[in-house]
């Protein structure tokens, strides 16, 4: 639950608190703070908590602000009382994030304070209305959702990231306003805090990547796709190896409000056929390929119509260099489900490494510990290089601040691979980059511990494309 403050004496500030109670998120709790008390209708109690003080007592503020907020509204009736209130908030928290209703053309604080001109607010809602003049974004293409305009809020995990190493499948950010101008977006282009993002995609699409952009957990596996697929070989797998690996998918896809889709391959096992038909409902949809050609360019098609955002494959068909490049391909997530079992995981591991793939895919790492209910653990050989790591881990310790989820970084002297090898059970998790295709006796005598990702293959391990 993200933890939100706002500060409040003025008629402004009573609006936004009834408007917030209207429209607030679920994942958000509301911490209200307004000098005299003002009566409000139809409050959850479990979301709002309200106080009743003078938030330019340092004092009584220092009290509330031990506890962890996420940002911090402050919307006042005079510049005395808004400058003592930020100066107050600043004594405690140096870095958390401050949105301020700015009235007075206020001086720019700090880089993690917000102010909204107040005036400059009201004059682009008084504009919209002049005739002749167009609205952005309305009447626009199909009126389908297909175009959006997305505010970055400043503790966005999209924040100080290359447009580079942002996955845009089957949307695009197309442009960036920033300060009120237009930036074209390049490759080397950095998102910063405020940015207005134009996006262009699938309308399914971007609703996912807006709750990504607004920071919103539990969303996996979009923005890659919406529904689950599980694919089985019949030439691969018995009987009893189906049955264990279809129970592990089973637990998995209880994570997840979606659909499932099993494909097979090579039917020949009439046992195992009738198992898996008997699975099939609503939500559970079985497919059969008897014609055994083109089994990648069908795969293919499954996951573009299904809008397949999560494949799943057993332990001895992952084995295969041939099958590891087909999944590469598909440019989805993979989930290597092995013989462990699946219900008792508590831990998502992370093995750091030199380069920094890591990273790219940091937000859908913390995503999935959500869904799953992990911790996240990440293991640091200390007698490698670390600047690179170091860089990885801020990062970690930034996105866990933002999504207000807990980490643990163990620096470690000996191999992680040997120490990860002594657990019971966890779920790895690497960036699928092209080395992890290559043939295991080409990388046997390699550092990479993503080379080396099948000494732990006993384990069940999640493959992320970058």
């Amino acid at each position: 639950m993200k933890k939100i403050l706002i500060i409040s004496n003025s008629e402004e500030g009573k609006i936004f608190i009834q408007r917030v109670i209207r429209t607030y998120s679920k994942e958000n709790i509301y911490y209200i703070v307004e000098t005299k008390a003002n009566q409000y209708e139809d409050i959850n109690k479990e979301r709002f908590k309200f106080f009743e003080f003078d938030a330019t007592s340092l004092y009584k503020l220092s009290n509330l602000l031990k506890m962890e907020f996420i940002q911090v509204f402050v919307i006042m009736n005079t510049k005395i009382d808004t400058e003592y209130t930020i100066k107050n908030i600043r004594a405690v928290k140096s870095k958390l994030h401050i949105i301020v209703l700015d009235k007075w053309k206020l001086d720019a604080i700090d880089s993690y304070t917000t102010l909204l001109d107040a005036n400059e607010i009201l004059a682009s809602q008084l504009i919209d209305h002049l005739p002749n003049v167009p609205v952005i974004a309305q009447n626009v293409g199909m009126g389908e959702g297909e175009i959006m305009e997305v505010l970055v809020p400043f503790g966005s995990s999209f924040v100080y990231k290359h447009l580079s190493v942002i996955e845009q499948k089957n949307w695009r950010i197309v442009a960036i306003y920033r300060n009120r101008k237009l930036v074209l977006p390049s490759r080397r282009r950095m998102i910063y805090p405020n940015d207005v993002l134009l996006l262009v995609g699938e309308p399914v699409v971007l609703k996912s990547v807006y709750r990504a952009i607004k920071q919103e957990l539990g969303q996996f596996p979009e923005p890659f796709g919406t529904h689950l697929y599980v694919y089985i070989d019949m030439n691969i797998l018995n009987y009893d190896e189906i049955v264990s690996f279809i129970q592990k998918a089973l637990i998995v896809y209880q994570h997840f409000q979606c659909k499932l889709i099993i494909k097979i391959t090579h039917p020949g096992d009439i046992d195992a056929l009738r198992y898996l038909k008997d699975l099939a409902n609503e939500n559970i949809l079985v497919l059969i390929q008897y014609n055994q050609k083109e089994v990648l360019q069908e795969v293919k098609n499954d996951i573009e119509f299904y809008h397949i955002g999560l494949l799943m494959i057993d332990q001895k068909h992952f084995s295969f260099s041939k099958e590891r490049e087909m999944l590469h391909q598909l440019s989805i997530p993979i989930l290597k489900i092995s013989q462990k079992p699946f219900q008792d995981i508590k831990e998502i591991a992370l093995i750091l490494s030199d380069n920094k793939d890591l990273e790219k895919i940091s937000n859908t790492i913390f995503d999935v510990s959500e869904q799953f209910g992990c911790n996240i653990e990440l293991y640091n050989y200390k007698n490698e290089y670390q600047k690179d790591r170091e860089e990885i881990i801020e990062n970690f310790y930034n996105l866990s601040t933002i999504f207000s989820k807990s980490i643990r970084v163990h620096q470690v002297e000996e191999n992680p691979i040997r120490l990860l090898n002594q657990k019971e059970n966890f779920v790895q998790i690497l960036p699928f980059t092209k080395k992890i295709t290559g043939k295991k006796i080409y990388s046997s005598l390699s550092t990479d511990s993503e080379k080396l990702y099948y000494k732990l293959d006993r384990y069940h391990q999640l493959f992320i494309p970058v």
